[in-house]
């Protein structure tokens, strides 16, 4: 199973005019990650709203724009459940999407930025 679509990184390379700047947002995504679901998981947990609608929101792009297709598809489900206020069903997405996220970056980070550095 893949976790990163690379013909997607394809894509982000052709529009940002190249590797370099792809491979550097690539690499602040996966240098983020921890950051990133931290501040969603307490969020969530405390069930405020418009943060865990921001903080979804940004991990659903950036999770597109890497090739992470599978994260932001379930990160969507997320932001449906926060958007519906059932933060019962947000928590219980959340350990799916820590797990896709690892995957998502060990796989970014073994396949894309690691191999091009």
């Amino acid at each position: 199973m893949r976790w990163v679509e690379p013909e997607i990184l394809a894509e982000l390379e052709t529009e940002l005019d190249g590797p370099e700047l792809a491979r550097g947002f690539a690499r602040d995504y996966a240098t983020l990650w921890d950051q990133r679901f931290s501040r969603l998981a307490a969020s969530v947990q405390a069930e405020d709203r418009p943060d865990a609608l921001d903080a979804v929101i940004s991990m659903r792009i950036t999770s597109a724009m890497v090739g992470g297709i599978r994260l932001a598809s379930l990160a969507q489900a997320l932001e449906d459940a926060i958007r519906r206020g059932d933060f019962v069903q947000g928590n219980a997405l959340l350990a799916g999407v820590a797990e896709h996220g690892v995957r998502t970056v060990s796989e970014l980070q073994a396949n894309y930025i690691l191999k091009n550095d």
